[in-house]
């Protein structure tokens, strides 16, 4: 299953003049996303032959690479290697998605010790001393383990691992270019087998099988054949990263599963010369004369991931830092991971019906049930929307808008750029944890990269005046003094009834900022879904001094002192401003030392979280986005964009009036139920 969007809604790009590649290999010409990132690199394909100035493209070493090596030899050109980068896709390019990045070298293959590569050159000369550079290296490393990213990311995280102990010996398909490279066969294989045994005595022997021979592309060099008592197959899916925290020893001749052990703290045994080999972070049974240089696991990584490959953005077509391909491809592994098996989903409204398909069933299409809450046949699994929970069965995870929502109101049938999906509760109900709880428990520290990106999230939310719904707004003059900017709530709205105890209505929330503020000035906004008419809350406001109807709640942040909510994201929103907070519920944001709180928060929220640790947890961690330009799975920066720049659809007239219809509906339930 591809991740594709097509076409894309952005202008061609690329230098005035790009230097031209002429090729023999069809991929070239048919491949849409490896031509875009060649233009992208100021490359021009060309069919035909060459001339002075040009240069021959050829794919690794491919079955048609001869092709091009010929004509660029008789035409005396230069060759440039193309072959995918070391984070590709989902699944094997043989499965028809796209790649992330490519390898593209001007001396050599990185696979061929015969002569060095761009790369071996990086590895060997490249002083490797920069501080940003290999802090840049450390945060890389220490994403692609916490995600779980290696070039074929798509494998189930809870496929149960073997027992620990074990040694893992790497196998490789057949023909594999790097195997032919290195002079291995069979016969090595079987050597490295033998010698993982000998130099493990009593350990079991897993032989981890490549994910192109398991789903019958290629055969690779083991089979049932090589298995007895001790030594055994393993074909299934399982991570890469949970498999070295089990292993006692890792044996390979030149899998890109050996540079990833090296990051995850072992020191492979190789028994071909891959790039990775020769620098001391290997045991090499073939070594490359040449490579005498030591390098760090960082500098290791910085050169082979940082600087060598052409990393794409798939989302605003350009090149990028490995950065953004990370996190491209953590979001499209997170939504694949989750879903493939498909969902059985109960309590959800029409309208919502599409945007949940779009954002859950791209893999698998999300069915909607009416019927009786029965548990879907495994490993089919079941959601619900949060506040529905009486419809579905009791093992359904609950589903709800994220903080970063729309360009409208949800209440208007605008649909969501992000969804949180709880398999513990759900961030508004303060009488259980959820798993935004565990997120915010889990960023009590971060990585310096953690930390840096969450400040830029902040910088970025801030710097653009934005919030969940964007309204935009009036930002009108406001009285002098000690100014309490106190956001009004829909009065039926779960997060009230969940997390609120003594104060639970507008009026309650006003005469509270008043009696803790006598002598300030008590600013009341009320809530847009009421002010457009579609829910309840309307208050007359007596405590308040001033009502903002319609005023952009975020242009007035910067001008108030304090914000006093029940469990408003408002007061989310205020933090990120560093706006002092009083809290009188239990929202999700209170009880972490950054608010101070008059109602009942749980005592469970213990952990002392700094403002990037919140913002982690609750934009980054918490929440999945889709973006509605490519409709691909999409890290919260790329929404942020979006939003920013206002390149999200707009919703029909169609919606307005249901909505309005919807709103009339709900005050009656609301009416009737008090």
């Amino acid at each position: 299953m591809a991740f594709e969007a097509d076409p894309y809604q952005y202008p061609a790009a690329g230098p005035e003049r790009s230097r031209r590649l002429f090729v023999y290999n069809g991929g070239f010409l048919t491949q849409r996303r490896l031509r875009r990132i060649l233009q992208l690199s100021g490359h021009s394909l060309r069919i035909g032959l060459p001339g002075p100035g040009d240069a021959v493209a050829v794919w690794g070493n491919s079955p048609t690479a001869h092709r091009g090596l010929a004509v660029a030899a008789k035409r005396e050109v230069p060759v440039i290697r193309v072959e995918d980068a070391w984070l590709r896709s989902l699944h094997p390019g043989r499965a028809g998605e796209p790649p992330l990045g490519l390898l593209i070298d001007s001396r050599g293959a990185h696979f061929d010790p015969a002569q060095p590569s761009d790369l071996e050159e990086l590895l060997a000369h490249h002083p490797l001393d920069d501080t940003a550079l290999l802090n840049r290296a450390r945060g890389g490393m220490a994403q692609l383990a916490e995600h779980h990213l290696t070039k074929y990311a798509g494998f189930d995280l809870d496929m149960p691992a073997p027992d620990p102990g074990y040694v893992l010996v790497i196998d490789q398909t057949r023909g594999d270019a790097s195997v032919t490279a290195s002079g291995a066969d069979r016969a090595r294989f079987l050597e490295m087998l033998v010698l993982a045994q000998e130099e493990h005595p009593g350990a079991r022997v897993i032989i981890k099988t490549h994910p192109e021979t398991a789903q019958g592309f290629r055969p690779g060099h083991f089979g049932p054949e090589d298995t007895n008592d001790r030594i055994s197959l393993l074909s299934e899916p399982i991570s890469p990263w949970t498999l070295f925290e089990g292993a006692v020893g890792v044996y390979t001749v030149s899998s890109q599963m050996g540079f990833e052990a090296i990051f995850a703290g072992h020191k492979p045994r190789v028994f071909g010369q891959p790039f990775y080999a020769g620098w001391g972070l290997t045991v090499d049974e073939f070594p490359v004369q040449r490579r005498q240089r030591s390098l760090t696991r960082a500098q290791l990584f910085a050169a082979a991931m940082i600087l060598y490959p052409t990393w794409y953005d798939p989302y605003r077509d350009t090149l990028c830092e490995l950065e953004t391909a990370v996190d491209a491809l953590a979001a499209q592994a997170r939504a694949w991971r989750e879903d493939h098996h498909g969902w059985d989903a109960w309590g959800m409204r029409l309208w919502k019906r599409r945007p949940l398909q779009q954002f859950f069933g791209q893999s698998t299409p999300v069915r909607f049930r009416k019927g009786p809450p029965e548990a879907p046949a495994p490993p089919r699994r079941a959601m619900v929307w949060a506040s529905k929970t009486e419809a579905a069965p009791e093992s359904a995870l609950r589903v709800e808008d994220g903080f970063l929502r729309s360009r409208g109101l949800g209440a208007e049938l605008v649909p969501p750029l992000s969804l949180v999906c709880d398999d513990l509760g759900i961030y508004y109900d303060p009488e259980g944890p959820s798993r935004l709880e565990k997120w915010i428990e889990k960023r009590a520290d971060l990585r310096p990269d953690q930390h840096a990106r969450a400040r830029r999230l902040i910088e970025t939310l801030t710097g653009a005046g934005l919030s969940k719904y964007n309204l935009g707004g009036a930002a009108p003059d406001l009285p002098t003094g000690r100014r309490i900017l106190v956001p009004g709530q829909v009065e039926d709205d779960a997060s009230i009834l969940t997390g609120t105890d003594q104060v639970r209505t507008n009026a309650a929330l006003l005469a509270a900022a008043r009696a803790g503020n006598p002598d300030a000035v008590i600013l009341y906004k009320p809530h847009p879904d009421v002010e457009a008419g579609l829910r309840t809350g309307a208050t007359e406001a007596q405590d308040a001094d001033v009502v903002l109807s319609h005023a952009d709640p975020m242009a007035l942040l910067g001008q108030v002192d304090a914000v006093w909510t029940m469990t408003s994201l408002l007061g989310f929103e205020a933090l990120l401003r560093g706006v002092q907070v009083v809290t009188l519920g239990a929202p999700f944001y209170a009880g972490w030392g950054l608010t101070e709180d008059h109602g009942d928060v749980p005592p469970r929220r213990r952990a002392r979280v700094t403002l990037e640790g919140l913002v982690h947890a609750a934009l980054i961690d918490y929440p999945r986005y889709r973006d509605p330009v490519t409709g691909l799975p999409c890290p919260v920066e790329v929404v942020v964009e979006r939003l920013s720049t206002g390149h999200i659809p707009r919703v029909g007239l169609g919606n307005r009036l249901l909505s309005k219809l919807q709103g009339v509906f709900a005050s009656q339930s609301y009416l009737w139920r008090r």
